[in-house]
């Protein structure tokens, strides 16, 4: 008998007046007695409350690595790309750099053109809030030389890439999608964007995101809504939306976001391309805004697999500024382009995977069979309280992001609209609230632990729905539709929780021609084997451009 206890939302969707209205009487402190309790009910915190653990609270989901996992530093070369690749990757521009058929310098200026265009077009895309020409310029320069030289750095030196607004990057502010936060210049490098730069890549600007990426949207009332470059009038999703959409619309092949619930995964679902949310500590959090410690990750989105395994064996490993991350294996990308599945136990928790649109469920399952070509077995699994971990999540991260931003409490009417709902729920909650979803999680371990000892890699959909229609008057202050942010966060939500790793990857298209997600988890570590399936995915899947693309050369 299957324990799955997820349900759908049905709730009314605010935008425009009704958002206002209703924010301001929440935040009423005496009109807000009345509302608080049906917002905490709808969020199942009741639900939590009651629950009884015996567990100890586990506050950070950090674990001892396996060490058979540990098998050697990454060393990375370029493959043969699927016939017919649509997407430009860090091996054409290596290529064109080396045949003389392009420089790093006229490459970064091709970028740029791009980048102003998507601004000039009679809606802009908003992927990009943040690019110094002359900066970008010394970058390619110092790459050109390099390449003239016949001393590249490696096989990221001169490609473009960008970095999410909550990380830090010279000489960029880092506003965190505010307008009241990054008042001066970030001082220097996050980790991630000090790694990207050692390595040669072309650091391109900051891109947009859902305001202090609180909901899994790409609203950003203050620098404008980013644009899906399938569809403009649907949704990215987010909060790394910037980033998503820079990559979808052919800016940059390889751009970085974060992830503390589902943030990279559902733009990268929504906007088809691949998004890698590594083990928790896996990457460096040195450098980025404080939102939501226990939860938080940060990785690359990128149009192609290979580009996901050279990112991230670039920004993974320890860091002595953060010493959480100090404990991990040896980074490996070892097997990550190996053409089949032989050997690889597929599990799928059928009602869990089937809890989506019809489309996406068809959709899934087809790539399913495509696996099973490969060599991989499928096997039934059950996941025990995934409801409960979905509460506990969400009264972790709301928890954090409010405690994070009371050092703005004078900025607290700057927020959207939308963010002020989100942030006096997360206000409301308790210490034993919080405490009791600590004991939850670890509970949650328990359980795909258990899992894990059955199976090497978790699938399901990527989100349970493919990218919708804004809601009218959306794009000016923003919305809150707490049903459909369940549905793009039904599948992502535990893996942030629990810090297993997980990748989302294209896998078609509805009959909109709006992309389809899947994602992949695995065992803490075993970022390796995810890549590899996302890559043998990659293989059979004819990638479709959005109708807003550029192509930079």
């Amino acid at each position: 008998m299957s324990s799955y206890n997820m349900r759908s939302l049905k709730l009314p969707v605010l935008t425009g007046a009704g958002l206002k209205l209703f924010t301001a009487l929440v935040e009423n402190k005496f009109t807000r007695l009345f509302l608080i309790g049906s917002l905490l009910e709808n969020g199942g915190i009741p639900k939590l409350r009651q629950e009884r653990f015996d567990e100890a609270p586990t506050f950070y989901p950090l674990i001892e690595p396996d060490t058979k996992l540990a098998v050697k530093f990454p060393t990375f070369s370029f493959t043969k790309k699927p016939k017919d690749f649509p997407y430009r990757t860090a091996s054409d521009y290596v290529k064109a750099y080396k045949d003389g058929s392009l420089t790093p310098l006229q490459a970064a200026e091709l970028v740029l053109t791009a980048i102003e265009a998507s601004e000039k077009d009679e809606i802009p895309l908003r992927a990009f809030i943040l690019f110094d020409r002359n900066e970008i310029l010394k970058q390619a320069k110092a790459s050109t030389k390099r390449y003239k030289d016949n001393k590249p750095l490696g096989p990221l030196d001169g490609v473009p890439a960008a970095i999410k607004d909550e990380i830090d990057m010279k000489p960029y502010a880092t506003n965190v999608g505010t307008r009241f936060i990054g008042a001066k210049p970030a001082a220097d490098d996050s980790t991630v964007a000090a790694r990207l730069r050692d390595a040669g890549a072309i650091l391109m600007g900051k891109t947009n995101m859902h305001e202090i990426g609180i909901a899994p949207n790409g609203c950003n009332a203050n620098f404008g809504a980013i644009r899906n470059p399938y569809n403009t009038d649907c949704d990215t999703g987010g909060s790394s939306s910037g980033s998503a959409a820079a990559v979808a619309a052919g800016l940059v092949p390889i751009a970085i976001g974060a992830d503390g619930g589902g943030s990279i995964r559902i733009p990268a679902s929504l906007c088809g391309v691949v998004g890698l949310k590594p083990t928790f500590a896996r990457v460096s959090e040195h450098g980025a805004a404080p939102l939501c410690w226990s939860v938080a990750h940060i990785g690359p989105l990128t149009g192609s697999v290979e580009d996901c395994a050279l990112a991230y064996s670039v920004i993974a490993g320890p860091d002595i500024s953060e010493p959480g991350t100090l404990k991990q294996p040896k980074v490996s990308i070892d097997g990550w382009n190996k053409g089949d599945l032989k050997g690889i136990k597929l599990g799928i928790f059928k009602e869990w995977f089937e809890h989506a649109d019809p489309e996406v469920v068809k959709t899934c399952y087809q790539m399913v069979d495509q696996f099973k070509k490969k060599g991989a077995e499928v096997i039934r699994i059950d996941v025990p309280e995934l409801d409960q971990m979905r509460i506990a999540h969400a009264t972790t991260i709301l928890s954090e992001m409010a405690i994070c931003m009371r050092n703005y409490r004078e900025h607290q009417k700057e927020h959207g609209t939308s963010v002020r709902l989100s942030l006096i729920l997360g206000q409301t909650f308790t210490a034993m609230d919080y405490v009791q979803a600590q004991r939850m999680r670890t509970r949650a371990l328990a359980h795909f632990t258990k899992v894990f000892e059955k199976v090497d890699v978790i699938i399901t959909p990527g989100t349970a729905v493919a990218a919708r229609p804004v809601p009218a008057g959306g794009y000016k202050i923003g919305w809150s539709d707490l049903g459909t942010d369940t549905e793009l966060m039904r599948f992502v939500f535990p893996f942030n929780f629990t810090g297993h790793p997980a990748i989302s990857f294209p896998v078609g298209y509805d009959s909109r021609g709006l992309p389809i997600g899947m994602q992949a988890v695995g065992r803490h570590w075993d970022e390796a084997l995810l890549l590899r399936v996302a890559y043998n995915a990659e293989s059979v899947v004819k990638r479709i451009l959005p109708k807003r693309f550029y192509k930079v050369f």
